[in-house]
């Protein structure tokens, strides 16, 4: 018969607990700015998007309508980045994903073509009225989303090897 450690009967469904040695939050550390400066960005794109949209939809509906979209990706990523879940790791993951491509797609074909959007959209010229934070954003929070994910052997990991007999690395305890 094995003992089992709280961790490990934690983790028996696949992830481990919030707080165990080798996983590491999403929202914590350099990723507090980042949730931070999104749900500013959410903040801020919804509610522009909303006003432009009841108050000036028939000047350039596209551009309104892709603010909108911007201020629900950046909603979605502030949400998954908040969640130290593999759900919420999924979620901030596709949403900055999307948010990258949204913004070099945006971005380039308002440079190409300015006609397309009258009056500029969050991502138009690759996020310009935002200090291109637009385009920014979605590389540090992928790159932070990789950097906090805990590697294949984790100490968690480690110890619950560890803990059923395989050798330490450290040696004999």
């Amino acid at each position: 018969m094995t003992t089992e450690t709280a961790a490990e009967a934690a983790t028996a469904g696949g992830t481990p607990p919030e707080g165990t040695p080798g996983t590491r939050r999403t929202a914590s550390g350099p990723g507090r700015l980042l949730v931070a400066v999104y749900a500013v960005f959410a903040v801020a794109a919804t509610s522009r998007a909303l006003v432009q949209i009841i108050t000036k939809f028939h000047e350039a509906p596209v551009a309104y309508l892709l603010s909108a979209l911007a201020g629900v990706v950046y909603i979605l990523a502030t949400i998954g980045l908040t969640r130290s879940s593999a759900a919420g790791r999924r979620l901030a993951t596709a949403a900055c994903a999307a948010e990258l491509v949204g913004v070099l797609t945006v971005g380039t074909l308002s440079v190409v073509d300015r006609d397309l959007f009258p009056d500029e959209a969050v991502w138009s010229v690759y996020g310009q009225g935002y200090f291109f934070l637009p385009v920014v954003l979605p590389a540090l929070g992928l790159w932070w989303l990789r950097r906090s994910r805990g590697g294949r052997f984790a100490p968690a990991t480690v110890h619950r090897l560890v803990g059923r007999g395989a050798p330490s690395p450290r040696g004999p305890e």
